[in-house]
């Protein structure tokens, strides 16, 4: 009688080779591990149970699925990514989303704990030394519009929507880790001023800020956050604030006390001046940076930057010389500077996860379900942000990518997975031809050197 032959190795192609490597590691530190420990979702298992069902969601979105429906296409039909990240099949979208429709408020509190023990273990801000230097963050809300049917869909103004019905998205950020501290959904109807205090609340929870740390802690947000009651409350908590007044209109009156106006050359036609204001209308001491310019019909516009910042903390701050905090119109720069530099910093965050991560694009009408969706983004967010972290001393290259690249190219390579016996991932072949395939190569191979996994180049 013939003997049967046993299989002792396969070989898989798969179009996110490099995604493989990056599932592996994730794999490793045991992510869905501490997930499970905290999320109960009450549903029948058949094929897969519902943390499963979670985990085949977040791997479509670092897969750069734009939409749950591309867990088919992303994911179930790539047995070698399913392999790397512990999967040995995929189900099918629209159990993943019925999944997500059986979560309730309860299971959303679960998550947000989950998510912030995560970002504990893994994360820069959580380790930030605030006896060395202060810790800045930003807070900002995004626009996610979505149809009249969806819980909480109430019509209000979305940025970069307009007047139209859908919900708020609350981001907070550390500008100097590029890492979502926490993201929070909220009725469309609603703006910042109306929820400083339910995010504020988050990222204490998250960071379990105590009132040593809050004062070490500057928050920066835009003239959405800006009213008096907001900026009393978080002086009162001990915060540092840097942002502008809501009102242009206190702005304005306030300007007439300026002695000396400046020009800001970063600003073409912007000029700057200290407001002189007697009366006490904070909780503390702060100052008052007056701002104004010309708007394209001509019409003069005032903004006021309010700020509890000394001048030697903004130019640290922005990694200038101590010494440039003697000279008065370098100050005056400087604040306007730090308050400009959000842009560049939440700003651009939340488009690169809106053009890289899709978090705009994949509606639930469930509200619950949202807030479910919405944690995976945000987790997924801080693993690429991670993922960048330990790959740019050996890919350099990566350093200036953001998150859209990163998902779109980097983590996009196409190749081959080796399988040994029980399956277990033994080589990672990056095709040879992708430029970033050998940027990465290097890098991946010491990601997984204790995984025991090779990562090599294919031929050409």
């Amino acid at each position: 009688m013939k003997k049967s032959r046993t299989v002792l190795a396969a070989r898989l192609y798969t179009p996110r080779a490099t995604l493989c490597a990056l599932g592996l590691k994730v794999r490793s530190l045991k992510l869905f591990d501490t997930i499970s420990e905290h999320v109960r979702i009450r549903q029948k298992t058949i094929l897969h149970t519902p943390l499963e069902k979670l985990q085949d969601a977040f791997i479509a979105i670092l897969a750069g699925a734009h939409g749950l429906c591309e867990v088919n296409t992303r994911v179930r039909a790539d047995a070698a990514l399913q392999r790397a990240f512990g999967r040995h099949s995929c189900a099918e979208q629209s159990v993943v989303q019925e999944t997500l429709d059986r979560c309730t408020p309860e299971n959303v509190a679960q998550m947000e704990q989950a998510v912030d023990a995560i970002f504990r273990a893994h994360s820069r801000t959580y380790r930030h030394d605030y006896q060395r230097d202060l810790l800045l963050l930003d807070i900002d809300l995004t626009g996610l519009p979505c149809g009249k049917s969806a819980e909480s869909a109430e019509k209000g103004y979305l940025i970069g929507y307009g007047l139209r019905r859908g919900r708020q998205m609350g981001r907070v950020m550390a500008s100097a880790y590029d890492e979502v501290v926490a993201d929070r959904l909220y009725p469309g109807n609603l703006q910042l001023r109306d929820t400083l205090p339910h995010l504020v609340e988050a990222l204490e929870r998250t960071l379990e800020l105590d009132e040593g740390k809050r004062r070490q802690t500057v928050l920066r947000m835009d003239a959405g956050g800006g009213s008096m009651n907001g900026i009393n409350w978080l002086l009162k908590r001990g915060y540092h604030v840097h942002c502008k007044d809501i009102s242009s209109k206190r702005a304005a009156h306030y300007a007439l006390s300026v002695r000396e106006w400046v020009d800001d050359p970063a600003r073409h036609g912007r000029q700057l001046g200290w407001a002189l204001v007697k009366g006490g209308d904070y909780a503390r001491p702060v100052r008052r940076l007056a701002m104004r310019w010309r708007k394209r019909n001509g019409q003069r516009y005032h903004a006021m930057v309010i700020s509890t910042l000394e001048p030697k903390d903004v130019m640290r701050l922005l990694g200038r010389p101590p010494e440039q905090a003697d000279d008065e119109r370098a100050v005056m720069l400087a604040y306007a500077r730090l308050y400009d530099e959000r842009g560049g910093a939440v700003e651009i965050d939340i488009k690169e996860s809106k053009q890289g991560l899709g978090i705009t694009r994949r509606r639930k009408k469930s509200y619950a379900g949202q807030q479910m969706v919405m944690l995976l983004g945000a987790l997924a967010n801080n693993v690429v942000v991670w993922a960048k972290r330990w790959l740019v001393d050996d890919a350099p290259r990566l350093k200036r990518l953001g998150v859209q690249r990163i998902v779109r190219d980097v983590l996009a390579v196409s190749g081959f997975v080796e399988l040994g016996k029980g399956e277990a991932i033994k080589r990672i072949v990056l095709n040879g031809a992708s430029a970033l395939a050998r940027a990465c190569a290097k890098a991946l191979r010491a990601l997984l050197k204790a995984e025991h996994v090779y990562v090599t180049l294919g031929e050409t």
